[in-house]
């Protein structure tokens, strides 16, 4: 019974559950869901202020700034090629097993007005334009009130470049603000505590609302999605991995409460605030995870970018919309910019390819009703794929910078070190 005081075993035993529960009892675990929204509510409302610390005691401490600048592009360039290589393998999986073929929708009779007009009203409002000017908020205070992660890291990027010039004068400040982050990650021990019970509720409630019949129909597309991301974490992010020196599998067991708590609660956000800090432990430098793994979260979206060409090939497909393969790369250039703004807004994945299929004028964009019925369950496999990128993204950029400390990083992956230890 030793091993139910991990974390990770409490958050697994209550997916599954929380699963059972849904199946059996679908009112019932459809009544849990306030249960994971408390929970992710409660991480969220701290995770401005924890990044807010985190860039600024990182980068006031840096003293050089050029250094801030340089690690910024260097993350930016490895976003765009990993995100780039996650469109192309969606797009050349979706061709291959072609999982909308044969299910010839009409795309005139589909529901365009239910559940999916929501997502596609939003996908008309987001642009290039508007998500960088999203980026500015209202008011220093609104950008924590907001929770647009980008709006904080402005914020954080613009205070510790002038705490940075400022140099001695800021150090006071700079202490003052390493005890406030100590007390959030306190608080954040504190909430975790309370993830299995989130994670029983928001289990149930998905299979509860849902229904495992709804994946019987669209088993082929789900199962494709999945096998995919897997296949991109084990050889792409695992290659990326093998290049720096480190092992993907001790990295991915190491991160296994964070996954556990993503497939839960079907959200990357609520590890955010783990991920900050198991990456400094592993060895990388604070203002480099400080600066990239935010960022990632809008930049970095690996999972999203390979449901996004798979679900929209997909619905050509149910269509019967025929695409060459200019078109189809066409649809690939678009989602290089519109899945940069996936996480900006409720609901990103839908609302980016909704914005992505109006832009084609080709894809109808009422075949969205297809597949809302599993893009739950799709959100779960997306969410840990994005979380696991984003985490391999800080080791690369750590290294490639000369911030990794590779000796600690093996030393914690092997064990060696106890958690919550100092180097």
């Amino acid at each position: 019974m030793k091993y139910l005081r991990h974390l990770y075993v409490q958050v697994l035993v209550a997916v599954v559950l929380g699963s059972v529960v849904g199946h059996f009892y679908p009112d019932f675990g459809t009544a849990l869901q306030p249960l994971g929204e408390a929970f992710i509510k409660a991480v969220k409302m701290l995770i401005g202020p924890i990044i807010f610390s985190t860039i600024v005691i990182g980068i006031g401490g840096m003293r050089d700034l050029r250094k801030v600048g340089r690690v910024g592009l260097k993350a930016l360039i490895y976003f765009e090629i990993l995100t780039t290589l996650a469109l192309v393998i969606g797009l050349l999986v979706v061709n291959w097993v072609q999982p909308g073929a044969g299910i010839h929708a009409n795309a005139t009779e589909l529901n365009a007005g239910g559940a999916a007009s929501s997502y596609a009203t939003a996908g008309q409002k987001l642009s290039t334009v508007g998500f960088l000017l999203n980026i500015i908020p209202a008011t220093f205070v609104g950008a924590f009130t907001s929770g647009e992660i980008l709006q904080v890291l402005l914020i954080a990027v613009l205070c510790g470049v002038a705490a940075a010039q400022l140099g001695e004068k800021a150090e006071t400040a700079l202490h003052l603000l390493e005890v406030f982050f100590k007390i959030l990650m306190r608080v954040v021990g504190i909430i975790m505590r309370f993830a299995p019970l989130a994670a029983f509720g928001a289990m149930a409630f998905t299979v509860g609302k849902y229904g495992l019949d709804s994946l019987a129909s669209l088993a082929k597309l789900l199962l494709s999605v999945y096998l995919t991301m897997g296949a991109f974490i084990i050889v792409v992010l695992g290659a990326v991995m093998r290049i720096v020196g480190l092992s993907l599998w001790r990295y991915l067991r190491y991160i296994r409460e964070e996954i556990l708590l993503v497939i839960g609660t079907s959200s990357s956000e609520p590890a955010l605030p783990g991920m900050l800090a198991k990456l400094e432990r592993l060895g990388c430098a604070r203002p480099v995870v400080g600066l990239v793994l935010p960022t990632g979260y809008s930049f970095n979206l690996d999972g999203t970018c390979i449901y996004l060409t798979m679900a929209a090939i997909f619905i050509a497909q149910a269509t019967d919309t025929p695409l060459t393969v200019l078109q189809q790369l066409g649809i690939v250039g678009i989602l290089l910019l519109t899945s940069k703004g996936a996480a900006a807004v409720t609901g990103g994945g839908f609302v980016t390819l909704s914005a992505t299929l109006a832009s084609t004028h080709t894809v109808p964009v009422s075949g969205l009703s297809l597949i809302i019925g599993i893009d739950r369950f799709m959100s779960e496999a997306r969410a840990v794929t994005n979380l696991i990128g984003n985490g391999v993204a800080v080791i690369a950029v750590a290294a490639w910078e000369g911030e990794l400390d590779r000796e600690q990083a093996k030393r914690v992956l092997a064990g060696e070190m106890e958690p919550g230890s100092k180097p």
